[in-house]
């Protein structure tokens, strides 16, 4: 895919997250912030499609920070993993789709919700494919303020100890932390070098900038026998102008006429960035 293309696709799964925002909501800016990153993994680093899903070679994606997960299903419903009508099933009882990652949903690897467990999973992978000599590249997001977990640095120290160099680890760094930014809270500046020290290869990007992400991706992963992190500086609630960088727009639950006024938004902030990159290249 071109990159005008991923940001087609990416417009289209923030039109199914605004979408979920209703009737019950969903953690709205959380997802937004992470769209861009879902879309460029699963398009352009990913060996992963709803076709090798059982195939023991296959890459992995561990989704830590589970309550992006409509970023997640969003995306899924445009590629081919799920049915996009299942997304009308959200927060229903008579399918799996609700705030975060359930495993019945084609496409997610494992459970999520409580913040901090899934590094140690993936990194449990990550070691199980180097055992068999396999090449999978294995994926673990988590958010910037779950680096408060105490169990993630475990799990920091103990890939670096295992040199699993197939493990990359990327913090959706959008600077909140629930309905709190995070360096009011507990300052994590910066990650980078935190797991540096550690141990790790680590990288800095914009999570939005798909030549940035390309750019980066493509050296990946460094190899030197050191997992990598790659720490995505991203927006909370990316393209709705209206919500973007709030603490309080972390869990959204909109009125089906707010959810029609966003997505009018969310269209509108799409010609207003075309417009303005067609001034750049003139």
């Amino acid at each position: 895919m071109t990159h005008n293309e991923l940001k087609e696709l990416a417009l289209k799964v923030r039109e199914n997250i605004v979408r979920l925002s209703t009737d019950g909501g969903c953690f709205t800016g959380a997802s937004l912030s992470c769209a861009d990153l879902f879309v460029f993994l699963y398009s352009r680093f990913l060996n992963v499609s709803p076709e090798n899903l059982e195939d023991p070679n296959r890459d992995y994606l561990f989704l830590s920070k589970g309550h992006d997960v409509p970023a997640l299903y969003g995306l899924f419903a445009e590629i081919g993993f799920i049915e996009k009508s299942r997304l009308d099933n959200h927060l229903k009882t008579n399918d799996s789709i609700y705030w975060h990652p359930n495993t019945k949903i084609p496409g997610v690897e494992f459970h999520s919700g409580s913040l901090g467990h899934l590094p140690s999973v993936a990194m449990g992978v990550a070691l199980d494919c180097k055992w068999k000599n396999q090449t999978n590249k294995v994926v673990v997001v988590t958010g910037d303020g779950e680096l408060n977990e105490g169990s993630v640095w475990e799990a920091a120290l103990v890939a670096a100890a295992h040199k699993l160099d197939n493990l990359i680890w990327i913090v959706d760094r959008n600077y909140f932390q629930a309905n709190v930014a995070t360096e009011e809270l507990i300052p994590l500046n910066s990650i980078k070098e935190k797991f540096e020290t550690f141990g790790w290869n680590a990288v800095d990007v914009d999570g939005h900038d798909f030549e940035k992400l390309d750019d980066t991706f493509s050296t990946l992963p460094l190899g030197n026998k050191k997992p990598t992190i790659v720490v995505a500086h991203t927006v909370r609630g990316k393209g709705l102008p209206s919500i973007e960088r709030r603490a309080d727009r972390w869990f959204c639950n909109f009125t089906h006429e707010e959810v029609n006024a966003l997505l009018e938004e969310l269209h509108e902030n799409k010609m207003a960035e075309l417009n303005s990159e067609t001034l750049v290249v003139r």
